[in-house]
């Protein structure tokens, strides 16, 4: 395989996937896409220069590497091993690299079936949401072989502005867990912070635009901070998917014994922010937990 493979295959088209297929076809790769939605990949194509698939085993004849993101683990095994699933039509050689944020065991298992056949398999979860995705400068986080990865990071380039290679099959994914409890204890602080603030007759803005200068600073107070204050939820990483992603984070530190008491709290109160019907909000919207109690 030369070390600029040009046929791939990106499967699944979600908010992250079809941006992500899309700038594999404006940087020049040869991309067939496939969607459980075949509305996806009509309106994809219409958008785009490639073809589609009926089918994950279809998507992957012949490419070079293959790339997906989808929901969850058993979306994952079900696109990769299922009826008509990628691995059963990859050529050997080929790479598939899987930028879902699932489980570290979930890359592992696959991983060691692709070998099995032949295949090539990195886990490379992404941070940087709808509009990392769209905008080309998602941070890449990736497992798997030093000469692996260096194939196919300059393809991953085509939309990651940091793409790092972080250790063997898995690391990616626990990579993905850190950063996602990270973001989960900010955003949390950031929510009791800001309702501080209204309490006591500040002016939240302004508030914002001073501490965002010093050590307070953070990407969600510099993308999320304005929007919490003006009540605005309906965009952005859903509460629904943060939830899924920290059942993963939460799982994880179980099997090692890590302690997660503060993301376990926080996975508590978006459990609440659900129960009041905002499954699809942003994840900064825990802020009305405090402001709507």
């Amino acid at each position: 395989m030369s070390s600029k493979p040009l046929k791939t295959a990106f499967l699944g088209l979600g908010v992250m996937g079809y941006p992500m297929a899309g700038h594999l076809a404006e940087n020049g790769y040869s991309v067939c896409v496939y969607n459980r939605t075949r509305a996806k990949s009509e309106s994809w194509l219409q958008q785009y220069s490639g073809s589609s698939a009926m089918t994950p085993a279809d998507a992957a004849a012949d490419a070079d590497a293959v790339f997906a993101c989808v929901g969850n683990d058993s979306d994952l095994e079900e696109i990769c091993c299922g009826e008509n699933g990628a691995f059963s039509n990859m050529k050997r050689g080929s790479i598939f690299v899987d930028h879902t944020t699932a489980s570290a065991n979930i890359a592992r298992e696959l991983a060691k079936r692709a070998f099995d056949l032949g295949i090539q398999f990195i886990d490379a979860p992404v941070s940087g949401g709808q509009a990392g995705a769209e905008n080309g400068v998602l941070t890449i986080m990736a497992g798997g072989e030093k000469e692996i990865f260096d194939v196919v990071s300059p393809i991953m380039a085509s939309y990651g502005r940091m793409v790092t290679l972080m250790g063997s099959v898995g690391s990616g994914q626990l990579t993905k867990m850190v950063n996602q409890i990270s973001i989960a204890g900010l955003l949390q602080g950031l929510s009791e912070a800001l309702n501080f603030a209204t309490r006591v007759g500040l002016d939240e803005k302004l508030v914002l635009d001073v501490i965002s200068k010093g050590a307070a600073q953070s990407w969600q107070m510099e993308n999320r901070g304005v929007t919490m204050v003006s009540d605005e939820f309906e965009f952005g990483f859903a509460v629904d998917w943060m939830r899924k992603d920290l059942s993963i984070c939460l799982d994880e530190a179980d099997q090692v014994g890590a302690r997660l008491p503060v993301t376990a709290l926080v996975d508590q109160f978006y459990a609440q922010v659900q129960a009041m019907g905002g499954s699809r909000w942003d994840t900064s919207s825990l802020i009305r937990l405090l402001s709507r109690p």
